[in-house]
């Protein structure tokens, strides 16, 4: 199965990725009273900055650790427009982690491995995939997202 056919929860039902195919994606597993949340603003720049180029953040909520985002999903939307000014995609809360991982997660970490082998380690987990959906690499949740942005370039350059 691709990537663009798994069903993902959204903020008012369900969909698929099939809208996102053809650009660079940033996949985050994220959660908004963690202590790493000052990254959706990074997360937000690069959008900002390479959005009409072809790229998009794609942010799914997660309360596996440390119970950060106990918020549902449209709270927690709604939390990091405000305090971040997101507006880059944000979905329905998912697991990545356990028996009920969801099945984006589970290819996105097949495709990767990290220092847990497959499992995530914490929130901010950062997924990058290319445009023809292909999961490049994988970087820890303290990876400033702003130290992926040369990756990101060379990515949206091979698709011109």
């Amino acid at each position: 199965m691709s990537l663009y056919e798994i069903e993902v929860p959204t903020l008012d039902g369900t969909s698929t990725l099939e809208a996102y195919k053809g650009q660079v994606l940033l996949i985050v597993n994220t959660a908004s009273g963690c202590g790493l949340a000052p990254q959706f603003a990074q997360l937000q720049n690069l959008y900002e900055t390479y959005h009409e180029q072809g790229f998009s953040v794609l942010g799914f909520p997660c309360n596996q650790f440390g119970n950060q985002e106990p918020l549902s999903a449209e709270e927690a939307a709604s939390s990091c427009q405000f305090n971040y000014q997101v507006t880059f995609p944000m979905f329905g809360k998912v697991l990545v982690n356990g028996p009920e991982t969801h099945p984006l997660f589970k290819l996105l970490k097949e495709e990767t491995k990290g220092l847990l082998g497959s499992s995530i380690k914490w929130n901010f987990t950062k997924f990058l995939v290319d445009a023809s959906g292909k999961v490049v690499a994988r970087f820890a949740p303290t990876t400033s997202p702003l130290s992926i942005e040369k990756q990101i370039k060379q990515l949206l350059k091979k698709e011109c």
